[in-house]
């Protein structure tokens, strides 16, 4: 088990997500950042499918009340066990009774925590994945509080080797530069005029406050000539850019709508969707949009 002593705002049970479920009006939801749980899942030699914890937005502190192993990936952090600094993307003993300090957030936004064998919530729809808007999944179908104590698997890693370490360095995180991010042409792009088309393109973004799994607002001048207005509702995708009336867009997440009457003006690709989640409120962003297109039926290539 693993004690909530000190909960940060956000702390939720994630793994890669539960997709299959469009239709049912279910997003695939999962890890914001998937990569970052990978590295920190490979560390441990678990299977790829083992959930981790998902923290976000500051500091916390959890306690072991078993021995195990654990590994963190993603964001940057001031991360101390026992008062002695822990660094990201390697195997970490963890003794009985230790305590796990997350402090300052110093690059990045998501932090993911993986521990040998998983995290061993019950299932919903094949994912253990906590999906916030319908409240289910992870523990409860919410956030973890303090004194909560989250079930850990004892079922042993795929391969059990001290040596274990992530096979793919982490992406650098520099709070300095903004993010490209690379995208294809949406369904609605031929709807934009051409000078919609090349200020998306041109223009320095931040991302907004008002942000979260669902969707990343995007702040800085309206996009001009974007009145195409809304339409009829259709399937929509993670990493979809639609752009409302008043020509500011938002970027779907993970656990954004399955339909939506907003035109998609270009998709965020798969890999960039996970760079952009680590953007903090503030972060700078640009895009780069290539010539492809997302098919007619609006499901991501990627």
């Amino acid at each position: 088990m693993i004690a909530v002593v000190i909960a940060p705002p956000y702390l939720a049970v994630q793994d890669h997500g539960r997709p299959g479920y469009r239709a049912s009006g279910v997003p695939p939801g999962g890890a914001m950042d998937g990569p970052a749980l990978d590295r920190a899942n490979r560390c441990l030699h678990n299977d790829p499918r083992a959930a981790g914890l998902e923290w976000a937005l500051g500091g916390g502190v959890l306690r072991f009340e078993t021995a195990t192993r654990i590994a963190l990936a993603g964001a940057e952090t001031e991360a101390t066990l026992d008062d002695a600094p822990v660094s990201t993307a390697r195997p970490i003993d963890v003794p009985r009774g230790a305590t796990l300090a997350i402090g300052r957030f110093t690059a990045g936004r998501f932090l993911y925590l993986a521990v040998s064998g998983g995290i061993d919530v019950p299932r919903v729809l094949g994912s253990r994945s906590t999906y916030l808007p319908g409240r289910f999944g992870g523990l409860g179908g919410r956030l973890l509080r303090a004194g909560d104590l989250v079930p850990v698997s004892d079922s042993p890693p795929v391969r059990a080797d001290r040596s274990a370490s992530a096979s793919a360095p982490a992406p650098v995180i520099d709070p300095g530069q903004p993010l490209v991010i690379r995208a294809i042409r949406g369904p609605d792009y031929a709807r934009f005029p051409a000078p919609t088309r090349e200020a998306f393109r041109a223009i320095e973004y931040r991302i907004g406050a008002a942000s979260d799994r669902i969707g990343y607002r995007l702040d800085g001048p309206p996009l001009p000539d974007a009145g195409v207005g809304t339409l009829a509702s259709a399937p929509v995708c993670p990493g979809a850019v639609q752009v409302p009336p008043d020509g500011r867009p938002i970027v779907l997440m993970a656990d954004g709508p399955t339909v939506g009457g907003y035109p998609v003006l270009a998709v965020v690709r798969a890999p960039d969707r996970a760079r952009l989640a680590q953007g903090s409120p503030g972060a700078r962003v640009r895009f780069i949009v290539s010539p492809n297109r997302v098919s007619p039926n609006r499901v991501s290539p990627d």
